[in-house]
């Protein structure tokens, strides 16, 4: 037997409006009724594994110990291996596919202590297609995992090297100019990028920031509320990574950006910061059947 578990903190891409996440859930509680579910997000893109890793990773440090139940598995019923990650040597085990969804936050945390190949098929449900790992491995899996099922019990021993490590770009620095990515962009149209604030340190608080070849001037700020209404600036985020914001805005619209879109920071040129340009949102249109 293992370690008892009393949370399962859920992942997925599965959205709210089909039944993917009610039914995996009470799979979870027909085997585990005692254990608390906490939802991190399901609103992941499909099949966006980067964006699930990203998100994990970003609340990996937070989560309560116990289970992570991971699922964005665009390769269910293919080769991918189904697995299980311990970390700090039992204080809390990811379960998912192993496609690099886990790897950012287990990097985060430390790095797996052991894992698991997930072979074991009594911890599993009957199931009449293997399109639904989420329902029929993960979600069981998971509760036994709370209920006292050690590593051993669920699966076989694999190295841990051989998981699939995650996919995080690297910035690249060439002179004075930093080139970057947007990593996320949170629903309030703040750009996350994947630069430390040592790596634009040395480019002062003034500065230039290009997005699809076009230019602007920021200033490098604590808070929004230092910028004024509808400007465009730089600031550390509440995760530590220099993040692009409008005061009271959108630097996505502004921007015109999506994630994995490029950008590069450098010293500003001459000019006061550039204010962003107010963007009116339209009611979407509801889509014509084909």
């Amino acid at each position: 037997m293992g370690l008892r578990y009393d949370t399962i903190s859920f992942l997925s891409d599965y959205g709210l409006g089909d039944e993917f996440v009610g039914v995996a859930k009470s799979v979870i509680r027909s085997v585990a009724p005692e254990v608390a579910v906490v939802d991190i997000t399901h609103d992941i893109a499909p099949h966006d594994v980067r964006a699930g890793g990203l998100a994990l990773a970003r609340s990996a440090q937070y989560l309560v110990p116990g289970v992570v139940l991971g699922v964005v598995d665009p390769g269910v019923g293919g080769s991918r291996r189904a697995v299980a990650v311990e970390v700090g040597d039992g204080a809390s085990v990811l379960v998912g596919p192993d496609n690099g969804l886990l790897a950012p936050a287990v990097a985060m945390v430390g790095g797996a202590s052991r894992a698991v190949e997930l072979t074991a098929e009594q911890y599993h449900l009957v199931s009449l297609g293997p399109t639904f790992a989420g329902r029929d491995v993960f979600a069981p899996v998971a509760a036994h995992l709370c209920m006292g099922a050690g590593l051993d019990d669920v699966g076989t021993p694999i190295p841990v090297h051989s998981l699939t490590p995650g996919v995080v770009p690297v910035s690249r620095v060439e002179g004075e100019r930093v080139h970057a990515e947007v990593l996320w962009i949170d629903r309030f149209g703040n750009l996350q990028l994947n630069l430390d604030p040592a790596d634009i340190d040395r480019l002062g608080d003034e500065l230039r920031i290009t997005s699809g070849g076009v230019g602007r001037n920021v200033r490098r700020v604590v808070s929004y509320s230092d910028l004024a209404s509808g400007e465009l600036g730089v600031l550390v985020d509440s995760y530590g990574l220099v993040a692009v914001a409008v005061n009271r805005g959108s630097a996505a619209l502004e921007l015109s950006c999506v994630e994995g879109d490029s950008i590069t920071v450098e010293p500003g040129g001459s000019g006061s910061p550039t204010p962003a340009t107010p963007v009116q949102l339209q009611p979407k249109r509801s889509e014509e059947p084909a």
